[in-house]
């Protein structure tokens, strides 16, 4: 499965969800080590929602950029 996942950055460096897996997030100093930690926190999350008998939730989510003129941003 593909999920996507949303990377922000932090004062101590980045944090990640994924909207399609509630509760799921990872942190790391760096992009790297976030979208790692990320791989690790989904995998977690699967195997706790199999071992409680819980579905796994299909992946859903996507995501697109929107792109507006300069002098609308400024």
């Amino acid at each position: 499965m593909r999920y996507l996942i949303v990377i922000e950055p932090t004062s101590t460096g980045y944090s990640a969800y994924s909207p399609d897996l509630e509760g799921c997030v990872a942190t790391g100093a760096t992009r790297d080590e976030v979208e790692r930690n990320m791989r690790g926190a989904i995998e977690f999350h699967i195997d706790g929602l199999q071992a409680d008998g819980l579905e796994v939730p299909e992946p859903r989510s996507s995501s697109a950029y929107v792109e507006l003129e300069a002098e609308r941003c400024g």
